[in-house]
């Protein structure tokens, strides 16, 4: 009996030390918000030299990422890195919408 109770309070003190370990920092959410509205398919159908840019622009910002996370020294490296890695993702949808809607083709959106 007494081993059951002893393995279940190494098993809670495990979770709680996993749990703990894995903190979302604050400009990694907003950079995760920024990637649930990348744009996945070419507005209006027209797979142009914009739409193409797009994609590889959010390539270069994903492994430009990857790279910055790596090289992290500190928790404010990672925190540049997200926040740097967010902006960027902003920024490339912001200029193919204004881009695209210059061209006479608008972002279409569904409302529930």
């Amino acid at each position: 009996m007494k081993r059951i109770i002893l393995s279940s309070f190494v098993v809670l003190g495990l979770a709680g030390a996993a749990t703990a370990a894995v903190q979302t920092l604050y400009e990694e959410q907003l950079a995760r918000d920024e990637e649930k509205l990348i744009i996945n398919a070419p507005i209006a159908g027209i797979k142009n030299s914009r739409w193409f840019d797009y994609r590889a622009d959010i390539l270069e910002a994903q492994k430009e990422l990857n790279s910055d996370l790596r090289g992290a020294s500190d928790v404010e490296d990672r925190r540049d890195a997200w926040e740097e890695y967010a902006h960027e993702l902003r920024v490339e949808r912001i200029d193919y919408i204004e881009d695209m809607a210059e061209k006479g083709f608008r972002q279409g959106y569904v409302i529930w």
